[in-house]
């Protein structure tokens, strides 16, 4: 009886909700006059849990830059304004951008419904949720088992962090452009991509889930690596240089974070200093939810090469950080968050024609040259792959302008572009010993036009 009446109380509440949010609709409001260097976007809204994340979704999925922000949350009201550019430091004044903004975030979304976590089925694609311990040439092997499978890779990510690794791919099958629908195929994609990902060494332990659910992808990657416990350092401070091609090498490059206590509001004051890059926000915000925290309060300051974020945070059942040890794990997972998407390494763009296996065939020069993928981003568009690497050495030191000279030579100026590197990595060099071996890899359009054979462990 006592089970009828909490579902029950549970439904009316759930009514009582919607009725409130339908009364009190969501408003939006962007200003392109108040601010000299930016746009300012106020979101007033009913609140619950996670709206916070809602906001920050859409317009990091925008790719927009969230330069200022200021949070406040008490009682049932939520309200947001944000100092937002793009990618180019300008004001966003693209009319259809800003009434997107205004449809997503406005009252006629769906905004208030379970929009962040939204699951649905895929028809296009399958996705295929990879988690493991990482070593030098996993994704090359995960890859051209994916190719020999004759799975297409139409996009994913990919993250390190901590000796772990965590993989979102959406892939469709080869012969029929669309999500695989043979049971048994799916079945052999995640018995042999867990062969592969139990391959290293240290087994903490391997996941491989294959679905027609679509889920966002990089709050869906921090999930699976929180879940894995990826905060939990596998090397003190005194010895950052342990066996780990993940992560921060050097200490100073780590975030300040801290969390206090402030007894006159019985919050928990958290404030994070860190080198500013995008999606920052979106990271510790995301981080903050998952782990069951209410932002109450915040002020956002990324304007300068540093970002200093400062939340007002009780746990979800009201109270604030209680122990010394919830404290520790509070900072050790918002200094993960941070870590899993920053990267000091060398960074890698190709773009072209787009072709099964091309990311197999993309990645297993880098792994003959010694090189290891420490994030990626795979993506095509209007038939062409454009992929995102950062790269280090695979002993963890970093990249020989000679080495990626070569590798460049082997795939095509044109097609591999360096970012932020020093001048010197344009000088030209010797030809590499593997260059006329792929000289013609990337000028087929059509796999079937390349007969190179494979041998894999």
């Amino acid at each position: 009886m006592s089970e009828v009446n909490t579902s029950f109380s549970h439904y009316m509440d759930d009514e009582y909700e919607k009725l409130f949010r339908r009364m009190n609709p969501p408003r939006v409001v962007i200003d392109n006059e108040s601010s000299k260097n930016a746009t300012v976007i106020r979101v007033d809204s009913a609140n619950k849990h996670g709206i916070l994340l809602e906001v920050v979704q859409v317009l990091t999925d925008l790719n927009l830059i969230i330069t200022k922000a200021y949070i406040s949350s008490d009682g049932g009201w939520f309200m947001d304004v944000f100092n937002v550019t793009d990618q180019h430091g300008n004001k966003v004044t693209d009319e259809a951008m800003l009434d997107y903004i205004r449809k997503s975030l406005g009252p006629e979304s769906c905004f208030l419904s379970v929009r962040s976590v939204g699951v649905k089925q895929s028809m296009e694609y399958t996705t295929i949720e990879l988690l493991g311990t990482d070593r030098p040439g996993l994704l090359s092997e995960v890859s051209a088992v994916l190719t020999n499978l004759k799975c297409n890779i139409v996009n994913g990510e990919i993250w390190t962090h901590n000796t772990r690794a965590a993989s979102i791919m959406h892939v469709n099958d080869e012969e029929t452009g669309v999500a695989i629908n043979d049971l048994e195929k799916l079945t052999l994609v995640k018995e042999l991509l867990c062969n592969v990902l139990c391959g290293g060494n240290r087994n903490r332990g391997v996941r491989t889930e294959v679905t027609d659910e679509v889920t966002h992808t990089e709050r869906r990657l921090h999930q699976m690596m929180f879940a894995d416990r990826d905060y939990e350092r596998a090397y003190d401070n005194n010895n950052s240089n342990s066996n780990s091609n993940i992560g921060f090498v050097d200490e100073k490059q780590r975030p300040n974070v801290n969390v206090v206590h402030w007894s006159d509001k019985d919050y928990s004051a958290v404030t994070i200093k860190s080198k500013d890059r995008p999606k920052l926000l979106f990271d510790t915000v995301c981080t903050l939810t998952d782990m069951q925290y209410v932002v109450f309060h915040a002020n956002i300051d990324a304007e300068g090469p540093e970002a200093y974020q400062e939340y007002y945070i009780r746990h979800i059942d009201g109270s604030p950080v209680k122990s010394d040890a919830e404290r520790q794990r509070v900072m050790q997972c918002l200094e993960a968050a941070i870590e899993r998407r920053a990267s000091e390494d060398l960074k890698l763009e190709l773009c072209t024609d787009d072709r099964v296996g091309l990311l197999s065939d993309v990645t297993r020069i880098f792994r003959e040259n010694s090189l290891t993928v420490t994030r990626a981003e795979v993506s095509t568009k209007g038939g062409k792959a454009v992929n995102t690497f950062y790269v280090r050495g695979t002993s963890g030191c970093p990249v020989d302008s000679k080495t990626i000279e070569s590798i460049r030579q082997t795939i095509g100026d044109s097609i591999l572009k360096v970012k932020g590197v020093p001048s010197e990595l344009k000088q030209p060099v010797q030809d590499s010993p593997t260059r006329f071996l792929f000289s013609g890899l990337f000028k087929s359009k059509s796999f079937a036009n390349f007969g190179l054979v494979r041998s894999y462990s």
